[in-house]
């Protein structure tokens, strides 16, 4: 796979501070395992902060290295029952406002149809 691209892919990498978050590490591990050439880097910036941008990947194959794969795998599952969770959240709310919407327009039907007083 052209390297290059990697960097490019949707997903293939995250910041240093979702590798923190979501798989238990820490800045130090981090700092530790660029310098030792496990973990390939690029520098960026958002709105003037700087972070580091990882492949996703390599965090996984350290983490794993490091605590196993059961421990990655949990991480994993963590992370996307959190992610669905939130969308769940998401979706119940959208779906409390047109609840609230069609109760405001079967209520006036008269109104709505032009047909009312």
């Amino acid at each position: 796979m052209d390297l290059g691209s990697e960097w490019q892919r949707k997903g293939a990498t995250l910041s240093d501070k979702t590798a923190r978050k979501e798989f238990g590490l820490t800045p130090d591990e981090i700092v530790r395992s660029i310098r030792a050439g496990e973990l390939q880097y690029r520098a960026n910036s958002i709105h003037g902060s700087p972070f580091l941008r990882l492949l996703r990947r390599e965090v996984e194959a350290l983490v794993e290295k490091k605590h196993g794969g059961n421990f990655l795998k949990a991480r994993q599952a963590k992370t996307e029952l959190a992610r669905v969770n939130r969308e769940l959240k998401r979706l119940k709310a959208q779906v409390a406002a047109l609840e609230e919407r069609k109760a405001c327009l079967t209520d006036e039907p008269g109104r709505r149809a032009g047909t009312g007083p």
